[in-house]
């Protein structure tokens, strides 16, 4: 499954400033997208895809021999922020709670004095309506935001970016989930150290073992059942893992 999608391999500096979808690819993605081809579809035709998760870091390696570094959605969101706020450009918060986004504004106002921040709580439901879908679509280009973090859980925030990515007036949209939760301060994220390690998986798991073992526990086995089939797949002429991207991304066609 993983050979079908390119993952970025470069400096976030290196991605350009047009409108671009930016999604991210761990172990929980890669298991999702076999059994929803609308997820498949939103990743395949992403412009960028990083590698969020130490578990592709090394299917990456294994399966290549290529060593890439890991890309959070944390260390996407920094850049922008930085990269924004440099400009004096705007920000638009895209799903969550008013309570969260409320925290995430004064948060960013500390921050990033000067940088214009905004946001909107969307309905929490399953699917959207196209009623809900026009509320969302109309307050985001009212702004025209340098940057549109959706923030919906994936693969739900990827498959609505993906659907409107047309009808958006924005730059960068950035697919980032829990980055949200992390940056308001309603959930913690791992020391440094731990990340470092490549147990951030197993941080999070102990803070949150109701919701996350599942994720983990069984979704982690999965992942790597998936990677050593591909690894020990015969046949001489399967596709490469990954095409890696280091110094062009590509544009989307509209």
């Amino acid at each position: 499954m993983l050979q079908e999608f390119e993952l970025f391999n470069g400096s976030l500096q290196e991605i350009t400033h047009t409108k671009k979808l930016i999604t991210t690819l761990n172990a929980h993605s890669y298991n999702t997208v076999k059994k929803d081809p609308l997820f498949r579809e939103a990743l395949r035709a992403s412009d960028v895809i990083l590698p969020d998760g130490i578990s592709v870091v090394l299917a990456v390696r294994l399966l290549q021999g290529k060593r890439i570094r890991k890309i959070a959605g944390d260390d996407l969101f920094r850049y922008e922020m930085q990269r924004v706020h440099s400009m004096g450009g705007k920000c638009f918060f895209l799903g969550s709670s008013e309570t969260t986004l409320n925290l995430i504004e004064e948060k960013v106002k500390k921050d990033f004095p000067g940088l214009r921040v905004y946001s909107y709580s969307p309905p929490y439901k399953p699917e959207f309506t196209e009623e809900d879908n026009r509320a969302m679509i109309d307050v985001v280009n009212e702004v025209e935001p340098d940057v549109l973090f959706v923030g919906m859980t994936a693969p739900k925030q990827e498959k609505w970016a993906h659907e409107h990515f047309n009808r958006l007036k924005s730059g960068h949209i950035c697919c980032i989930g829990a980055v949200f939760d992390f940056y308001a301060g309603t959930v913690q994220r791992a020391p440094v150290w731990i990340i470092s390690a490549g147990m951030e998986w197993f941080f999070r798991l102990v803070r949150e073992p109701r919701r996350m073992w599942r994720r983990y526990l069984i979704g982690n086995t999965l992942f790597v059942s998936g990677i050593l089939k591909e690894k020990f797949k015969t046949g001489s002429n399967r596709s490469p893992l990954v095409t890696l991207q280091s110094e062009t991304v590509k544009t989307k066609k509209d």
